[in-house]
């Protein structure tokens, strides 16, 4: 019987001028696909230089991760924007990610859009739409992350994208399917054993339990492990293993 397969993803590239954050180096080879900040939230040209170069020398399909204009939140600060600055900020970051990915002789693979501007695609509609046809008016052939079940993976479907439905091995759910906001005290799981049995379950079982103890279907064909913790290292490590021993490949989801 051939093996269950998952893509895993990160987030990386949010270095900054001088200031460096996460383990990118470290945890690229654990990875099949990274989502590489395009500057707003974080990153910057040099960074997102280096960046693409070292996921193209490990065979890691590269997405582009736009965010909001806030440097100073990372991006995690919900703003009032209206859906054409939605689709220009897209538009806009990631057609600088796919330049850096051309002059290396890759190709972009999918766009992930981070932190607030995700959470608000998921439940917004008009925000999920905005960034669905930024996509398709560059390049009809990216995939779409986008969390489990949300607007945006509506969004995407509405426009004829490949999709590829999101969930989470280190952050709680709410009972409606949407992550619990990171300023709620149990938003985030810190226990890589809970994490790993929460991911293995939502990829065996296709359920979740949420914060409320509901259990809700889930269907997941990416996981994302996040690159900026001091214990993101181990965290993906431990998650390999994981998929390793119940037979779980790791694989970039096609399109």
């Amino acid at each position: 019987m051939e093996k269950r397969k998952i893509d895993l993803n990160s987030d990386i590239g949010e270095s900054f001028g001088v200031y460096k954050i996460g383990q990118d180096e470290e945890i690229l080879p654990y990875i099949s696909s990274a989502n590489i900040a395009c500057g707003f939230h974080a990153g910057d040209y040099n960074v997102m230089n280096k960046t693409v170069k070292m996921a193209i020398d490990r065979g890691v399909a590269i997405g582009a991760h736009p965010g909001m204009q806030d440097l100073t939140g990372f991006g995690r600060r919900e703003m009032a924007v209206s859906a054409d600055e939605v689709y220009n900020m897209i538009i806009y970051q990631m057609n600088a990610l796919k330049g850096f990915t051309h002059i290396h002789g890759g190709s972009l693979h999918h766009v992930k859009p981070h932190g607030a501007l995700y959470n608000m695609a998921a439940t917004n509609i008009v925000i999920a739409e905005a960034i669905a046809k930024a996509i398709y008016d560059t390049d009809a052939a990216l995939i779409l992350y986008g969390l489990a079940n949300s607007e945006l993976i509506h969004a995407g479907k509405k426009y004829g994208l490949h999709v590829a439905e999101e969930i989470f091995a280190d952050r709680t759910y709410q009972s409606d399917g949407t992550l619990s906001p990171r300023n709620f005290p149990d938003a985030v799981i810190h226990d890589k054993n809970i994490a790993s049995a929460q991911i293995k379950r939502m990829i065996e079982d296709n359920l979740v339990t949420t914060v409320d103890g509901t259990e809700i279907p889930i269907h997941g064909d990416t996981v994302c492990v996040h690159g900026d913790g001091i214990h993101a290292l181990n965290f993906v490590q431990h998650l390999t293993e994981m998929f390793q021993e119940a037979e779980i490949k790791i694989e970039s989801v096609s399109r």
